[in-house]
């Protein structure tokens, strides 16, 4: 499916909040000092890495609000592969528009461009099975919508956005309600109908109580491959199976191969390197 932009409505305000935080109290001294009011320039957004390009919209944004007579011009889409050195779009307009947005814009398409880059990483290294990459909520307070959005412009799937659009039972929450079917019981018997009910569980014994009472998924925590293998089998295409926890490249074809539907993995948001983009003058 095409990658679908975020509206703009919904990622203006953390664009505007982030051109706040950097003006501070009294503007952009550096650049009022050294660029007239009516100094142009061209300049051209660039890669200086390998990987997949996300969050060119809320760029786009920055220099807007900054000076809508900046001209922000994509070269290429979010979920675009690059090469070192390739041209990502150039922006051309008042100096001080430009420079003042400068680091706002890079920041969000250098953050974004890593979540999507590190997903399209793992997201190729399972290609050769069914299952999918997904996050979780382990986010950036705020930065939730745009962050999924990475993952999604990396070729990933997004998980919960939140607590309440659907039901994951985690440890907590059984040993709470002392035991996975009490847990899984008491979760029904208070959610609609269309809401769906996940529970994570860290044993065959636990997986075999949930598979008894019956869940729309089940989260596979921490388990060996052996055991992966086992629950895939148990569960029977009779719930989705996700597996989850110590995640990494190497590590991701292995848990696909056990036949899993979903490998979620929490650093894609919350640790991810940045892909070094630069914004670079040219006249």
């Amino acid at each position: 499916m095409p990658l679908t932009p975020l509206p703009t409505l919904l990622v203006e305000p953390l664009v505007r909040q982030a051109l706040i935080e950097d003006l501070g109290r009294a503007g952009d001294i550096t650049t009022h000092a050294i660029a007239p009011l009516d100094c142009a320039a061209k300049t051209v957004m660039a890669a200086r890495q390998e990987g997949v390009i996300a969050g060119l919209d809320l760029a786009a944004i920055a220099f807007r609000l900054m000076d809508p007579a900046v001209r922000f011009k994509p070269v290429l889409a979010d979920g675009a592969h690059v090469a070192p050195g390739a041209t990502v779009a150039i922006v051309e307009g008042p100096a001080r528009g430009i420079l003042s947005a400068e680091r706002v814009s890079l920041n969000f398409v250098s953050r974004l461009s890593g979540i999507a880059s590190a997903t399209a990483r793992l997201a190729a290294a399972v290609s050769h099975t069914k299952a999918r990459i997904v996050c979780t909520r382990k986010t950036t307070p705020l930065m939730r919508s745009i962050e999924k959005y990475a993952v999604r412009a990396g070729g990933g799937a997004n998980h919960r956005f939140g607590l309440d659009d659907a039901a994951l039972i985690k440890d907590n929450h059984v040993a709470i309600a002392g035991g996975v079917a009490e847990a899984i019981r008491r979760v029904r018997a208070h959610v609609g109908h269309l809401v769906k009910i996940e529970v994570e569980v860290d044993t065959l014994d636990q997986l075999e109580e949930a598979l008894g009472i019956g869940v729309d998924a089940v989260l596979l925590d921490n388990m060996s491959l052996d055991d992966l293998r086992r629950a895939v089998t148990m569960i029977g295409g009779r719930a989705i199976s996700e597996a989850s926890g110590r995640v990494t490249l190497e590590v991701a074809p292995l848990i696909a191969a056990t036949g899993v539907d979903l490998i979620s993995i929490g650093w894609l948001t919350h640790s991810a390197p940045i892909l070094d983009v630069g914004l670079d003058y040219l006249a």
